[in-house]
C-alpha cells in the first residue's frame, strides 16, 4: 500500500465500535498471553488476553478485557501540564527502526490512547468536525519508544525524550513532540471486550515477542523532561512484563 493511500485512509479514521466475530478475539487465539480476571481492577482495563499476529507487512494487535474496552476515558484536567493519558499497550521486541526511529532506541510498543487535554495527531481529524486539534480524547493509535526513566520513579518507564539539540531518526508522521512517539493514524477498533489495531510494519513481525499492558501515563506538570511518564500500571497480561508471546 502506498504511503499516500495509507495517509488517506488514516485521515478518515475514527474510533470504531464494531460487532465483529468474537472468534477473532485475543482470548480465543492460540499463543495468546492470557491473564485471570481480577474483579478488584477496573473491568475495561483488566486484561484477559493479549495477542499479536502478522500477515505480510500487516501486524494485528488484539487485547481482550474483562469489561467493555474503551468505555472508560480520563477526565480532562484543563491543561497539558499534568494531563492524564490512559492506554492499551503492546510492548514488543520489534526494533524501533522498522517504523522510522533510531535502531535500538528502546522498547517499541503499539498503543491505543485517550487524553482529552491535548491532541497529538495533527494529521488526522478523528471526530471529523474539520478541526484536527480537538480530538485527543478519542481513542487513537501511537507507536511509542519506552525506556526505564528513574526521574519518573524507581523502576518506572517513560516515553523516551528527545534531548535538546539532538536530531534522532523519526517517522514521517511524528507529531513534533520532543519524545519518541509517532501518530500513524491506525484506527483502534473496539468490539465489546476487545480492542484491535491493524498496523503496518516494514518486514512484518514474524518471531517478535510481545506482551499486553493497560496503564496510565501523565504529562510532566512543568512540561519538561521527562515529558511523559508511566504513572500507574492497571494490568499486565504476563504479570511480569516478560513478553512471553511470540508472533507466528
Amino acid at each position: 500500500m502506498s504511503r499516500v493511500l495509507t495517509l488517506f485512509l488514516a485521515t478518515c479514521a475514527t474510533t470504531v465500535l464494531a460487532d465483529g466475530d468474537h472468534d477473532h478475539h485475543a482470548i480465543h487465539q492460540p499463543g495468546a498471553v492470557r491473564s485471570a480476571a481480577d474483579t478488584s481492577k477496573v473491568a475495561a482495563f483488566d486484561i484477559l488476553a493479549a495477542h499479536v499476529h502478522g500477515s505480510g507487512t500487516t501486524v494485528t494487535f488484539h487485547m481482550t478485557t474483562n469489561g467493555v474496552a474503551g468505555a472508560d476515558t480520563p477526565t480532562a484536567m484543563g491543561a497539558v501540564g499534568g494531563a492524564p493519558v490512559w492506554s492499551y499497550v503492546w510492548p514488543t521486541t520489534l526494533d524501533p527502526a522498522v517504523v522510522g526511529f533510531d535502531k535500538g532506541a528502546g522498547i517499541l510498543a503499539m498503543a491505543a490512547t485517550s487524553h482529552p487535554d491535548f491532541d497529538d495527531t495533527p494529521l488526522f481529524d478523528e471526530n471529523r468536525d474539520g478541526d484536527t486539534a480537538n480530538d485527543g480524547g478519542i481513542w487513537h493509535s501511537h507507536w511509542v519508544v519506552l525506556a526505564p526513566t528513574d526521574a519518573c520513579g524507581p523502576g518506572a518507564l517513560a516515553v523516551k525524550d528527545i534531548p535538546e539539540g539532538t536530531t534522532p531518526d523519526m517517522p514521517a508522521t511524528w507529531p513534533g513532540l520532543p519524545i519518541l512517539l509517532d501518530s500513524p493514524g491506525f484506527t483502534p477498533v473496539f468490539d465489546g471486550a476487545e480492542v484491535t489495531i491493524n498496523a503496518a510494519v516494514a518486514g512484518g513481525a514474524a518471531g517478535v515477542s510481545f506482551d499486553g499492558v493497560t496503564a496510565a501515563l501523565r504529562v510532566n506538570d512543568s512540561v519538561h523532561a521527562p515529558l511523559l511518564c508511566v504513572t500507574d500500571i492497571f494490568d499486565i497480561a504476563s504479570g511480569d512484563l516478560s513478553l512471553p508471546g511470540s508472533v507466528e
